[in-house]
């Protein structure tokens, strides 16, 4: 097993953290005022600077440094952040993500017109006397003051500098409010070969001559505020000697050397639990004590970066498995050896939870997902100068990882087109009575063994009588043709197919939805679509919860053996003799509902003649059913979902295969292909009765 390139995991690690100050930006646009979020964005941007040095990323570090220089009075609330501003600091961080990830593909004169758009933005209103001069303004005398300055005492944990953190660019920043002296404190400094070089022995004493609040000392360490003890106590008055620069030894002065040394004893010796800065200023400092606290118990749960490769292989292993107890337990079913059973039945057991283990292992919150796609809507109300108000909810939806990959473009296009085609101008909401503001809902809720996501605009709704003249114009349908309003959106999904009257670089070549409706089909899932005129738009995505293993029900026609996936089924009923009669009709009588029925004998040709007593399983999609006519109802079978070749990719009624426990194959039928195949011979039905 090969360890893993450090430089990979810093882009991995990277990634994290683009999410994380690309989402606290977004929300820094519609919540200026909160500092927290400036926090959070220069947080992310101090960790991506230090890692990247350490790792190489020479670039990255320098540029990133400029960054947080020019959006530092952000950070001290001299300037709120405005939507121009947070478009350019967007740009920034798209710039260092491409150092990082495609270094040859970026320039640098680039990242310099970034900056010089930063600097312009943050100096727009820049006061007469620069943030800069108070580290080069004289030390106040004590009548200037009721505050002569501080007396710090700094020990950091010993593993700061492997999370990328250098104790000396801080003591540097706390220089910049004032004159300091700092004398560093040895005595924790192991013999030579007990000593660890990634690891942090020194401490520092420090007097601080500056008229400063205790706010701003916590600025310079509020990154590392959970890797570090600051003792702090006001001075009661300016030093006689005027402090030396910072890292000056006083070799040629011996005696106030001496001097100075006495209370960096005193204060090392002093016990860090007491906390003097608490007795001091209790009201400030009692503040920091919970969010320590809890990211102290957040640090207790263990988690484990694994490459998805490994879940992969892992989920295929688990299958096989599967597979071999399936294969046992019908071994030990056709037998009489009571111990075999009883092992059989353990290993079952034993199986079955590795599987939810495994699956439990691969499945990812969907919030990963949505984060995503603020960034694109905030860009697209932008650029089609539309305000867009963008709301999630059900992030805490989990799916398989496999899942959520394959699930980014169809929503991409969902999106976008929402956006494009469903959101009206700012001109025509006010001319409807609408607010100013679109707004673009994004949902998942979980359903059985699905999950439900849905995307949802309060715009214009869709234009039936549109869509239905582009049909007749590409010879869709025939001029006249009577269509109810749901089929007539169906032809959204045809391939080529655009209501858009110009070609744009977001719409009009008809290609997005029909990549969601082939995406989703491939997911073995299906597509609902609901409009109100003058209302908006609202699309469902029905999808199961993975693509690897699932829970089926294995029938039998003829003298095959077919799979139909469990979360699609409703009730199983026998077909009557009364039903057995209509043949011209293919319609059961469910509790006084009817319900279109397949006969699986005659679609899948099967020899042989009919079981006297057949059955009917009810499945659905949405909210259509439909019934399956089989020779045998077997049971459940867990089901280890194997694709078929290119070969068969024309067979659309399956949408798989699985290896039964005798060694055999049974394809899995494709609940969304045989209902959409139901309601075409229903309809070709009615208009045979029709004529």
């Amino acid at each position: 097993m090969s360890a893993m390139d450090p430089t990979e995991v810093f882009r991995q690690e990277a990634s994290e953290l683009f999410e994380v100050l690309e989402g606290a930006l977004l929300d820094l646009g519609q919540r200026p005022d909160d500092r927290e979020l400036v926090d959070s964005a220069f947080r992310a941007l101090h960790t991506i600077k230090g890692s990247g040095a350490m790792f190489g990323f020479d670039k990255v570090a320098s540029f990133t440094h400029e960054f947080e220089t020019a959006f530092d009075r952000v950070r001290k609330g001299e300037i709120k952040p405005t939507q121009e501003l947070i478009s350019v600091a967007l740009a920034a961080k798209d710039y260092i993500r491409a150092l990082i990830e495609d270094p040859q593909s970026t320039d640098d004169i680039i990242g310099e017109a970034i900056l010089d758009d930063l600097r312009r933005f943050v100096s727009a209103d820049q006061p007469a006397a620069p943030v800069a001069a108070i580290a080069e303004a004289p030390p106040l005398a004590p009548a200037e003051s009721k505050q002569a300055g501080w007396h710090l005492y700094l020990e950091f944990e010993s593993h700061i500098l492997r999370n990328g953190s250098n104790p000396l660019d801080l003591l540097e920043d706390l220089c910049k409010l004032g004159p300091c002296f700092v004398v560093p404190v040895t005595d924790g400094i192991p013999f030579l070969d007990e000593m660890e070089p990634e690891d942090c022995y020194l401490k520092w004493d420090v007097k601080l001559h500056a008229a400063c609040d205790k706010d701003a000392i916590d600025d310079v360490f509020m990154f590392v505020q959970d890797e570090m003890k600051l003792t702090l106590s006001p001075l009661e008055q300016v030093e006689a000697l005027a402090p030396l620069p910072l890292f000056q030894l006083l070799d040629e002065e011996p005696v106030p050397a001496a001097e100075m040394a006495a209370p960096v004893i005193e204060v090392a010796a002093a016990p860090v639990a007491e906390q003097p800065v608490a007795k001091a200023e209790p009201k400030s400092e009692s503040k920091p004590e919970p969010k320590a606290e809890a990211k102290r118990e957040e640090r207790g749960i263990a988690t484990v970066r694994v490459q998805a490769e490994r879940l992969d292989e892992l989920m295929d292993r688990v299958g096989e498995l599967v597979i071999a107890q399936a294969r046992l337990s019908q071994l030990a079913a056709s037998g009489s050896d009571l111990s075999i059973k009883m092992i059989a039945e353990e290993i079952e057991r034993l199986a079955s939870s590795l599987r939810d283990t495994t699956m439990g292992a691969r499945m990812v919150p969907i919030g990963s997902l949505f984060g995503r796609f603020r960034r694109l809507v905030h860009d697209l109300s932008r650029d089609l100068s539309k305000p867009v108000e963008f709301v999630t909810s059900g992030e805490d939806t989990e799916l398989d990882k496999t899942m959520i990959e394959c699930l980014a473009d169809p929503l991409v296009h969902l999106i976008r087109n929402a956006i494009d085609h469903g959101i009206e101008d700012t001109a025509t909401r006010a001319a409807n009575g609408k607010t100013e503001q679109g707004r673009i809902e994004l949902a998942a809720v979980h359903s059985g063994a699905q999950v439900l996501v849905t995307v949802k605009d309060n715009g214009g709704g869709l234009n039936t009588a549109r869509i239905r003249a582009k049909a007749e114009e590409q010879g869709l349908i025939a001029a006249g043709a009577v269509l109810s309003d749901h089929e007539i959106h169906q032809f959204l999904f045809h391939p080529g197919f655009s209501t858009a009257q110009t070609i744009s670089a977001l719409s009009g070549r008809g290609v997005g939805m029909d990549v969601v409706k082939r995406t989703i089909e491939n997911m073995r899932g299906s597509i609902d679509l609901s409009t109100k005129p003058g209302q908006g738009t609202t699309v469902t995505l029905r999808l199961p919860l993975t693509l690897a293993i699932i829970e089926g029900l294995l029938i039998r026609v003829g003298e095959g053996r077919y799979i139909i996936p469990l979360s699609a089924v409703e009730e199983c009923v026998e077909l009557t003799a009364e039903d057995e009669r209509s043949r011209g009709r293919n319609f059961l009588n469910v509790r006084g509902n009817l319900v279109p029925f397949l006969r699986l004998r005659e679609l899948l040709t099967a020899s042989g003649s009919p079981d006297k007593h057949q059955k009917t399983i009810i499945i659905s999609t949405g909210e259509t059913r439909v019934g399956l006519v089989a020779d045998q109802i077997i049971g459940n079978h867990q089901t280890v979902i194997k694709s078929l070749s290119k070969l068969h990719s024309d067979v659309t009624i399956f949408s798989g295969a699985t290896i039964l426990g005798d060694g055999t194959a049974a394809l899995i039928l494709d609940v969304a292909q045989l209902v959409t195949l139901a309601q075409s011979k229903v309809e070709r039905q009615h208009i045979s009765e029709a004529a």
